[in-house]
C-alpha cells in the first residue's frame, strides 16, 4: 500500500476531495468561459448587430466547449506531454455525450489512468494516448447519458420549482447558489451542468450578484476600490479565507441574497441562461446573460436588473452590515483581503 501511494504521488495524482471537486471543477468553469461563455456572448451580438462575423466567433467557440473542458482540467490536475494533449479527444466525445458533466467526468478517469502510465513504457506515444482516450470515451459512452439525464431532471424540477413557489423557492435558489459562489467550488459550472435557466436561474444570478456586490461594498472601508472591484466584478471567494476565521461577515450579503431573490422572481421575473446563472457580476456575465434570456424584456428588465444585481446587494449589504458592527459582531479589518 506503501508504495502505491509513492506511486500516485510520483505521478501526480492526487485522489483527495480538493482535487476533485475544487480544482478540477473550478478549471471546468474555466474551460467553459473560454468557449461555451464566449460564444454565447457574441451569438448574443450578431443576433443584434446582424454582423456574421459574430455568429461564426460564437459557432467555433461554442464547439470547443468538450476540447476546453478537457484541457482545463487536465492542466489543473498537472497532466503534461501526450496525457494533456489526448485529453481533448475525450472532451469531445464527453461533452457530446454527456454534456459538461459528462465531460468532467470522463476526463478525470481518462487523465488519472493517462498519468499513471504515462512514460513507464518505450513505446509511450502508443501507450499514453490509447490508454487516456480509450477509457475517456468507454467512460462518457458508459455514463455520459444517465449523468446528462440526472443534471437535467435535476434543473428541471428546479426550475418548475421555482415557476410554481417563485416567492420560497426564489429565497432558496438566490441563498444556496449565491453561498456555493463565494465557497471554493465553482457555481457556474453547478448551473451550466444541471441547466438552471428561466426563472431560477434569475434567482441564481441574484444571489451570486448579492455576494459579490455585497462583500465589495461591505468590505469598502477596508479594501477600498482595488477590493471594490476585485469582488464585484471578480470574485468573493477572496472573502472566504476571512468567513473562516469569522463567520458573521457572511450574515450581509446572504439575508441581502434573500430578499433580491423572491423581488427577481415574483416582481421582475428576471430569467437567465445556465451559462450566466451562476456568475453574477463577474465580468457582468451575469446581466449579459440576463438580456441574452430576456431581449425583448424592455424597461422592467432593465430596472430589475439594475436594482437586483446592483443597487439592493450594495444598500441592503451595508446596512446590515452597519447593524452588525455598530452591535460588535463584527470588527474592523475582519473583512481585509489581498488585493
Amino acid at each position: 500500500m506503501r508504495d502505491f501511494k509513492s506511486f500516485l504521488v510520483r505521478k501526480k495524482v492526487d485522489l483527495t476531495w480538493k482535487a476533485y471537486f475544487v480544482d478540477a471543477l473550478g478549471a471546468m468553469a474555466l474551460g467553459l468561459f473560454a468557449s461555451l461563455l464566449i460564444g454565447t456572448i457574441f451569438q448574443t451580438l450578431g443576433d443584434k448587430t446582424g454582423i456574421e462575423a459574430f455568429a461564426t466567433i460564437a459557432k467555433y467557440a461554442k464547439a470547443s466547449t468538450g476540447a476546453a473542458i478537457a484541457v482545463a482540467i487536465a492542466y489543473k490536475l498537472g497532466c503534461e506531454g501526450l496525457v494533456l494533449f489526448s485529453a481533448i479527444a475525450v472532451g469531445i466525445a464527453g461533452n457530446e455525450l454527456g454534456g459538461p458533466m459528462g465531460a468532467y467526468v470522463a476526463v478525470i478517469v481518462a487523465i488519472e489512468l493517462g498519468k499513471m502510465v504515462y512514460k513507464e513504457t518505450q513505446v509511450d506515444i502508443l501507450v499514453t494516448p490509447s490508454v487516456v482516450i480509450i477509457s475517456g470515451v468507454l467512460v462518457a459512452y458508459a455514463v455520459g447519458a444517465p449523468i446528462q439525464k440526472v443534471m437535467t431532471a435535476l434543473g428541471s424540477f428546479i426550475e418548475n420549482a421555482t415557476q410554481i413557489q417563485p416567492f420560497l423557492m426564489g429565497i432558496v435558489v438566490s441563498v444556496v447558489i449565491g453561498m456555493v459562489l463565494t465557497l471554493p467550488i465553482s457555481s457556474a459550472a453547478i448551473c451550466l451542468a444541471i441547466g438552471l435557466g428561466g426563472l431560477a436561474g434569475g434567482a441564481a444570478t441574484a444571489g451570486c450578484c448579492a455576494q459579490m456586490i455585497g462583500f465589495a461594498v461591505l468590505s469598502f472601508r477596508e479594501n477600498r476600490w482595488g477590493g471594490l472591484v476585485a469582488q464585484g466584478l471578480g470574485t468573493s471567494m477572496l472573502q472566504m479565507g476571512n468567513i473562516v476565521k469569522n463567520p458573521i461577515i457572511w450574515i450581509p450579503p446572504t439575508l441581502a441574497a434573500a430578499i433580491t431573490g423572491p423581488i427577481s422572481t415574483c416582481i421582475f421575473h428576471l430569467e437567465n441562461i445556465p451559462i450566466g446563472s451562476g456568475m453574477g457580476t463577474c465580468g457582468l456575465v451575469g446581466p449579459i446573460g440576463i438580456y441574452t434570456a430576456m431581449p425583448e424584456g424592455g424597461m422592467n428588465m432593465w430596472l430589475g436588473m439594475l436594482l437586483v444585481c446592483f443597487v439592493l446587494p450594495a444598500v441592503l449589504s451595508w446596512l446590515f452590515g452597519l447593524i452588525l458592527r455598530k452591535i460588535g459582531w463584527i470588527k474592523e479589518g475582519d473583512l481585509k483581503i489581498d488585493c
